[in-house]
Parts: C-alpha cells; sequence; structure tokens
C-alpha cells in the first residue's frame, strides 16, 4: 500500500468570502444606510416630515407650536446637514462598491488563467496543436472586433 501525499483539489476562492472579510460594521452601517436613502419610504418620510414641519411652523396648529418660523432656518439647516451625510454614505458604499468590482475583476482573471492552463494542458493530451489553436482564437477576435468597430468585411462565399 503506497502513502503517497494526497494531492488536494485547486484552492477556488470565492467572492463572497473576500467580500465578507473586507466589510466592517462601519460599512455595514454605511451601506444600509444607503440603501434605506435609497427607497421610496424614505422620500415619502421626509415628504411628511417637511409637511409638518412647515404646517406647524406656519401657525395652523397655533403660535405656540411655531419653533422654526419662515423662512425656516433651523429645517434647512437640518437638510443641509442630511445632505451632506447622505452624499458622504453614498460615497462610502461607492467606494466599496469599486472594491467588489476589483475582487470579480481579480477572480475573473484567476479563473480565466486557471481555464487557459487546463485548456492547454487538455489540449496536449488529446494531440491538439495549441499554437495552431490561438492562432484560429486571434483570427476570431480580430474579426469580432472588426464587427464591433463596423469595419467588418462581409464574409466571402466561396
Amino acid at each position: 500500500m503506497s502513502t503517497s501525499p494526497k494531492r488536494s483539489a485547486p484552492l477556488i476562492v470565492h467572492e463572497q468570502d473576500v467580500l465578507a472579510q473586507l466589510r466592517g460594521t462601519q460599512d455595514r452601517i454605511a451601506d444600509a444606510i444607503t440603501a434605506f436613502a435609497g427607497t421610496m419610504t424614505f422620500v415619502y418620510l421626509h415628504a411628511l416630515w417637511f409637511a409638518v414641519w412647515i404646517v406647524c411652523n406656519e401657525g395652523v396648529l397655533g403660535k405656540g407650536a411655531i419653533w422654526d418660523p419662515f423662512p425656516f432656518g433651523l429645517l434647512t439647516m437640518i437638510v443641509s446637514l442630511e445632505a451632506i451625510f447622505l452624499s458622504t454614505f453614498v460615497m462610502v458604499s461607492q467606494n466599496r462598491q469599486a472594491a467588489r468590482e476589483n475582487v470579480r475583476a481579480d477572480l475573473d482573471f484567476e479563473t480565466n488563467v486557471r481555464s487557459e492552463v487546463w485548456s492547454i494542458h487538455i489540449g496536449r493530451a488529446l494531440g491538439v496543436d495549441p499554437l495552431e489553436v490561438e492562432k484560429r482564437v486571434q483570427d476570431l477576435l480580430t474579426e469580432n472586433r472588426a464587427r464591433m468597430n463596423g469595419t467588418a468585411q462581409p464574409p466571402k462565399e466561396t
């Protein structure tokens, strides 16, 4: 009985695992705020809040209910501060999205390299010439790029 070391399967890194390691409590909070701020519920709550604020401060409920008379300086300051914080949360979330896209691109690249190496080894085992295959791939890519750029020649009829 041979005691040769077992070979393990290639380590495949999953995007969610990498992203979970990058995501801290502050990131989760920023994502939650940004997600809520991008809903219609957020819009409705603000519309209601502004309406109540303006109605109260116009004296509709009596002079005792006025705490921020027209031109609503306190409301303006609160809304300005909220806009500053919300824009910051959006930028934080956008930065995290950019980091996610970088992780995905790196993992895609690794997957592509792994696939190419496997394809070459399988092709060689089957007796396929990798240089011939690569020439055909390059021809197809050139033809496809020409089509995308609108400079493709119509196919020749034989």
